[in-house]
């Protein structure tokens, strides 16, 4: 079972590590944690790409997907957006968080693979901070806005916020009835708990990465591993003996500086030794922390204004 996010294929280069994206066996599953275009158009391509090559391909939707951008002939916003790209994966044959959960049988199996629709409700603030309010206050102040305040629309609900607590239900709700023997490997485009944001170079953008409603589902459900993306800082960390993997791709700048920046890393069976990006959380873990960061945020934006953040991506 492999795993790979932020694809944003819209960049060339992007594009052409999808198109070297291979299984190492016809029995190969492809967990997709988001963020693969901006454009439905660009989500159709590569996931219609990857769907003709591994034997079963999981998505969960990030931020971009999400947005109704401007030059996108898809206009639909919000929840009917999302249903269009559920539409859209289910014609490709292409799992969604919609679906029934498929079991892995395969090696490191059997586990039950649950792709995560959730958002975030900016709980994840800075400390002492107690309402989203002064939070993204602080955070404009800063200069830190992301460019989903802009894009992301959630309608028919009256904020993300809204729109989090009720995948929130719904989720759990699924999660609850599982079986209680089978261990879990749980997908999510955002970080289900808050200590990889700890590295940002801008900390406010954890606003934008999660909810603190999470904190205990990775033990809570059982889970074998943590597939996320979105913050294009790809590593393994472990938190109460759980792996929570890391598995962005993101922007050409960003993954140009790796050894081997088309690396899918494997989830199930897990490493057999930690990975040069691991780090473990929780009693016993190390106190030093890398400082990198990736995201895009806008400072008191104008219309049409795109600002790079952290580390030159975007989130």
């Amino acid at each position: 079972m492999l795993a790979v996010s932020d694809l944003h294929v819209r960049y060339e280069d992007n594009r052409a590590v999808v198109e070297a994206l291979r299984p190492a066996s016809d029995e190969d599953w492809l967990l997709v944690a988001g963020d693969v275009g901006d454009h439905m158009a660009d989500v159709e391509w590569a996931l219609s790409t990857l769907a003709s090559r591994f034997s079963r391909v999981v998505w969960v939707p990030g931020n971009h997907e999400l947005w109704t951008h401007p030059d996108d002939p898809v206009r639909a916003r919000g929840v009917a957006r999302y249903e269009a790209l559920v539409r859209l994966c289910r014609s490709l044959g292409v799992t969604t968080p919609e679906d029934p959960y498929p079991v892995w049988h395969g090696a490191g199996g059997p586990a039950v693979v649950v792709p995560l629709f959730l958002l975030y409700d900016y709980s994840f603030r800075r400390p002492g901070v107690r309402s989203a309010e002064e939070a993204l206050r602080l955070a404009d102040e800063a200069g830190v806005v992301a460019t989903d305040e802009f894009l992301l629309r959630p309608d028919p609900y009256a904020s993300v916020v809204e729109w989090c607590r009720a995948r929130l239900r719904l989720t759990a709700a699924r999660l609850d009835a599982l079986p209680a023997d089978l261990p879990t490997v749980l997908v999510s485009h955002f970080p289900l708990v808050r200590e990889p944001t700890e590295v940002l170079r801008f900390p406010d953008f954890a606003l934008w990465c999660g909810t603190e409603a999470t904190a205990d589902w990775p033990v809570r459900y059982r889970a074998a591993a943590v597939v996320y993306g979105h913050l294009h800082i790809p590593r393994l960390i472990r938190k109460q003996g759980v792996p929570h993997y890391e598995v962005s791709l993101g922007y050409p700048r960003e993954w140009s500086r790796r050894a081997d920046p088309g690396h899918t890393p494997r989830v199930l069976p897990e490493f057999s030794a930690p990975g040069p990006g691991e780090r473990r959380l929780g009693p016993g873990s190390d106190e030093g922390r890398p400082r990198p960061g990736a995201g895009e945020f806008r400072s008191r934006p104008r219309s049409g204004e795109e600002r790079p953040g952290f580390g030159g991506g975007r989130s």
